[in-house]
């Protein structure tokens, strides 16, 4: 997206938080994995566009207990409107910023390039559309990404919060622009790749959960996608984006609603019974995709997909696991442990001696076709994004889901007229296929491609080789998981 803005959906109807919505290597420097290093300098955020500050975290690695209640900070000089979300009174935020270029769009509101009128720093804007907050819950759940963004702000690893205002449409969210991409296009475009270039991407990825859980936050949403690179330097940091569906750890709580993305969520929230342990999975679940390309639980359903996680059996046999060395895939199966009592620890993931700094990884090149395999998971993933933004309900909606791999909407996906309205989104001129020029059409109106990206969709998805996409291969593109024929 350009932007460390990204959104992504929860796994039932009901909505669980909108999103706002990576390089490798940098982070958090640790004296010790279990006492972290947190930058406790404040954001530099005009008063009028922040939320109630959150008191310090405590200096042991004890879990944040929560905010307290949202409490709207009333001001004297004006009497708030009764449609107001944030509790404060409307402002223009094109007082302060003038909003650039479209970065993205998500399911609730658009990502905008904006630029600071008083510096002419640039950052993304993330505007919320207030007619899609239709219930309580909605909210109450924007209210506290805010806050949790507000929170975690001013960790390295994690996306710089700068502000929040609100007006009579929309509330908008600004933050900062990370302007080097995506983790797996990095990964791609360079090319090379080892075990070390992995353990380092990992050790960033630990850290935020690390320093999420020291701070009393559950991310509960961890893949690839959410996390992006700050500038296409080649020294850049990776930075964790979207906590629409993140949640301040309760202590005694026991969590039971259904979150995440189908291949990253742990088995336990399956089982509607979990704890933080699940951040520690869905990085196991990355650290498996940087080492093979593909993930360990895959079926050519979603529900194939859960099944197979809750199973638990891991592939290491296949292709390129032989040549992976034993240190890598012992801390693999650690992370993926199903009993999350027995599960290994964001501090103990960090010092393992595979993923410490100058531990056991190898710098020598992991086969070229984890690189292809990770490509083609990439592209299919673009597609389906791409693709659940037609607005197959007629209500306006930008995308009734956002991956078809991040949802529990099967049912939508089932009723033919769905699937149908969404192939016809790319299929402009009715011919009954969809051809690369309006593939083409279809990304750069969303800017979610370049000609490598639509090649290797139209190559993963067109079955029968004649460089077009027909209903038949759409269809069975949209209602599988990853389809382990074509991977391996």
């Amino acid at each position: 997206m350009g932007c460390c803005a990204s959104k992504s959906r929860d796994l039932e109807p009901r909505y669980k938080g909108h999103r706002s919505g990576g390089g490798v290597g940098g982070g958090v420097h640790y004296q010790k994995a279990h006492e972290p290093v947190v930058q406790q300098h404040k954001v530099q955020v005009h008063q009028a566009h922040q939320l109630p500050e959150k008191r310090p975290a405590a200096a042991h690695p004890e879990p944040h207990p929560g905010p307290k209640p949202f409490v709207p900070a009333r001001s004297p000089k004006h009497v708030l409107r009764s449609d107001t979300i944030l509790g404060k009174p409307f402002e223009d935020v094109k007082q302060f910023y003038s909003i650039g270029k479209e970065l993205g769009r998500g399911q609730f509101g658009v990502t905008y390039l904006c630029t600071e009128n008083s510096t002419g720093r640039q950052y993304a804007c993330k505007s919320i559309s207030k007619r899609k907050l239709v219930s309580k819950n909605d909210k109450d759940d924007i209210r506290r990404e805010i806050q949790i963004m507000q929170h975690l702000s001013g960790q390295p690893n994690i996306v710089e919060f700068k502000g929040v205002y609100e007006d009579k449409q929309s509330v908008h969210l600004v933050m900062e622009l990370c302007a080097g991409g995506e983790l797996f296009d990095r990964i791609i475009a360079k090319g090379h790749y080892s075990e070390r270039a992995a353990a380092s991407i990992c050790r960033a990825i630990v850290k935020v959960v690390h320093i999420c859980h020291f701070m009393g936050v559950m991310h509960r949403d961890l893949k690839p996608e959410n996390f992006l690179l700050s500038s296409k330097n080649e020294n850049a940091l990776l930075k964790a984006t979207d906590f629409g569906l993140s949640v301040f750890i309760e202590d005694g709580k026991v969590y039971r609603d259904i979150v995440g993305s189908a291949y990253y969520v742990a088995p336990e929230v399956l089982k509607r019974r979990y704890g933080k342990e699940i951040d520690v999975w869905s990085a196991g679940v990355i650290l498996y995709i940087l080492l093979s390309g593909v993930p360990p639980f895959w079926a050519e359903t979603e529900k194939g997909i859960f099944d197979s996680i809750l199973q638990g059996e891991i592939d290491f046999h296949s292709q390129p696991w032989p040549s992976i060395s034993s240190s890598a895939k012992d801390l693999v199966r650690k992370m993926l442990t199903q009993d999350p009592k027995k599960r290994i620890t964001s501090a103990e993931v960090l010092e393992h001696p595979w993923i410490r700094e100058g531990g056991e990884a190898s710098d020598k090149p992991i086969d070229s076709a984890v690189l292809s395999r990770m490509k083609q998971f990439r592209a299919m993933n673009k597609l389906k994004k791409l693709a659940l933004k037609a607005d197959v309900d007629g209500n306006g909606t930008i995308d009734y889901i956002e991956f078809i791999t991040a949802t529990m909407h099967r049912h939508r996906l089932e009723r033919e007229e769905h699937l149908y309205k969404a192939f016809q989104f790319f299929d402009k001129d009715n011919s009954g296929f969809i051809t690369r020029d309006e593939l083409e059409s279809a990304m750069k109106d969303y800017g979610m491609g370049d000609e490598d990206t639509i090649r290797e969709i139209i190559s993963e998805v067109d079955t029968d080789n004649d460089g077009r996409i027909n209903y038949s291969e759409f269809c069975t593109m949209m209602r599988s998981g990853t389809q382990p024929g074509k991977l391996f």
